[in-house]
């Protein structure tokens, strides 16, 4: 089985619009969308939500008042600041609470609390969901707001996707990986067959390209380059093109700038279904060049 992922130095530069693309132009593949903290990709392939379940990671400690005798040795040891005294109806006796956005859920207080008065749960951060879209199966996930570990969703959502390519007797997985450089990024990343980084013609575009390139050499994950709205800036994009020889990477599709690929967001659907244009011709082209590199 094949995994491509498609990321970027940043938010932006069009990735999630060309994983849609690519949705439409392949003929038997699972998408995964592994930008957890902020993924869009339902947005345009609408999926039919089959199976969902909930995401934990971490736990978070939660003081029993009823127990609590006020010893005070559970603030005495957090590291964190995040256990205080609190008066209880206004009573000089205190007893004390955590503060659950404070709380790292390292579990000293509770492992420590002489009275057993401290609760040390798992925290339910997410969820993630195995859906049908109108060009097949995809397994998707939301990360709830400020929450951490979007490293080990990315990584249940990849597993998941495999799981369903190989019950569907599909041999290409194709992952919207999350934008940047840190630990959803390698969890996106690490062990896929190729890596489709897009990137723009602009000075930090070529910052964002050799970042992405040094992680993808660093893992050994074969890397090829498409260059958005190239033809804003020629110049800069033949540096973007010089710059990914030098990592090793090859550029292998310039897509051209159009506002239909605005107006087929808009429309809820991918620049292929939405257009024939010079534009999608760009697109179709760099598919067939990654097909190719895959195989």
């Amino acid at each position: 089985m094949k995994e491509l992922v498609v990321i970027s130095g940043k938010g932006g530069t069009g990735k999630t619009s060309v994983v849609a693309c690519f949705a439409s132009l392949a003929e038997r593949a699972v998408l995964a969308d592994c930008d957890v903290d902020a993924a869009d990709l339902h947005l345009v392939l609408e999926p039919k939500i089959n199976r969902r379940e909930e995401f934990s990671a971490g736990s978070t400690a939660r003081i029993l008042t009823d127990q609590c005798t006020g010893c005070g040795r559970c603030a005495e040891l957090c590291r964190f600041d995040s256990i205080a005294p609190v008066a209880v109806d206004g009573q000089k006796a205190s007893v004390y609470r955590v503060d659950p956005i404070a709380c790292e859920g390292c579990g000293v207080c509770s492992w420590n609390c002489p009275a057993d008065a401290i609760a040390f749960e798992p925290d339910v951060t997410g969820e993630r969901f195995i859906s049908e879209t109108r060009h097949g199966p995809m397994v998707h996930a939301k990360l709830g707001i400020a929450q951490e570990n979007s490293g080990k969703l990315v990584t249940l959502v990849r597993n998941h996707a495999k799981r369903v390519a190989e019950a569907a007797g599909f041999d290409l997985v194709i992952i919207d990986g999350s934008p940047g450089i840190g630990c959803p990024v390698i969890a996106s990343t690490a062990g896929a067959s190729l890596a489709l980084v897009v990137t723009e013609p602009t000075v930090s575009g070529i910052h964002d390209l050799e970042r992405v390139c040094r992680l993808t050499a660093h893992f050994k994950v074969p890397t090829v380059v498409c260059i958005n709205k190239h033809d804003l800036n020629l110049a800069m994009s033949d540096r973007l093109e010089r710059a990914a020889a030098s990592h090793g990477a090859k550029v292998v599709g310039r897509v051209r700038y159009d506002t239909a690929m605005t107006k087929a967001q808009l429309f809820g659907t991918s620049l292929v279904e939405y257009t024939g244009g010079a534009v999608t011709q760009d697109v179709q082209s760099l598919w067939r060049r990654v097909v190719y590199e895959l195989a």
